[in-house]
């Protein structure tokens, strides 16, 4: 079989970025395990994947959810906040003040330099509040 060119895969997929990104994607899938739909023919991944896409055998719309959701920063986490163990102590306290004349300005810091709360945070509720100058 001739070698696939990307002349032969523009015609099915117009947009050059587009195409290389679906058939990158593809290749990963293949050197994930994912079984071929045409034969290798001695060929690299990235070659198979660009005539799997010429021979329409794979569905685009799979390859493009898959780049979208490998390509997403957002991370779910598991464990909620309830979940934490309750010996490990909060290192951030929130303060409930609404004027910024009631919440606490400044930590009390002792002799090493350190804050004497043991570097806890204080974050002020509905106040803007930045360290003083």
């Amino acid at each position: 079989m001739a070698r696939v060119t990307v002349e032969d895969c523009v015609l099915k997929i117009p947009n050059r970025f587009e195409l290389v990104m679906l058939a990158a994607q593809r290749a990963r899938h293949i050197s994930a395990g994912a079984p071929l739909s045409v034969e290798r023919d001695n060929d690299k991944n990235p070659v198979v994947a660009l005539r799997e896409i010429a021979d329409e055998t794979v569905e685009l719309e799979h390859l493009e959810e898959a780049l979208v959701k490998g390509l997403q920063k957002y991370v779910q986490i598991e464990e909620s906040i309830e979940d934490l163990d309750p010996a490990i102590p909060d290192p951030i306290q929130i303060v409930e003040a609404t004027d910024a004349e009631t919440a606490p300005a400044t930590l009390d810091v002792d002799d090493t330099g350190e804050a004497a709360t043991m570097g806890a945070d204080i974050v002020f509720q509905d106040a803007e509040i930045g360290p003083e100058d």
